[in-house]
């Protein structure tokens, strides 16, 4: 899988996350600080419910993450991905909340929906040592879907 969002640059492959050993959701390796991961118990990109992508904006010494622009984009943003089958999600952004982790919405990222949505998520707001105070939420919902040069709205 890959994801793209022209709007500020990435164009990145997707590693597939699980959960972590305190119940909550992986993120990528500080290595892979330039990957995406998709959480895998979430739908596919394109699939009903919300598709949820996580990426670092920063990652100490390895330096800027892939989603380091992400508080940037905007409403009408397009973001694509191109899923393991050879075809193509495309999603528009809706809004972005930049939300305290102490306040995290889970039901609102992860709940239940009738359309095919995307959350992306990365850390956001000020920095206290490495860590950063808030997280940074994009929500997009499904505005087009293809296989290979073909999309159907």
């Amino acid at each position: 899988m890959r994801l793209l969002i022209p709007a500020i640059g990435v164009d990145t492959p997707v590693m597939g996350l699980g959960l972590a050993a305190d119940g909550t959701v992986e993120v990528p390796p500080v290595t892979e600080h330039d990957r995406a991961g998709w959480y895998r118990h979430s739908p596919t990109p394109g699939e009903t419910g919300p598709s949820v992508i996580l990426g670092h904006v920063t990652v100490g010494a390895y330096g800027d993450g892939v989603f380091r622009r992400l508080a940037g984009l905007r409403r009408g943003a397009r973001i694509t991905a191109r899923r393991a089958d050879g075809s193509t999600a495309e999603f528009t952004v809706d809004r972005l909340r930049t939300v305290a982790k102490s306040d995290f919405p889970s039901a609102e990222v992860y709940g239940n929906e009738d359309r095919p949505e995307l959350r992306l998520i990365t850390c956001g707001g000020p920095r206290s040592g490495q860590e950063y105070r808030d997280n940074v939420i994009v929500f997009a919902t499904l505005s087009a879907t293809g296989h290979g040069g073909e999309r159907a709205r």
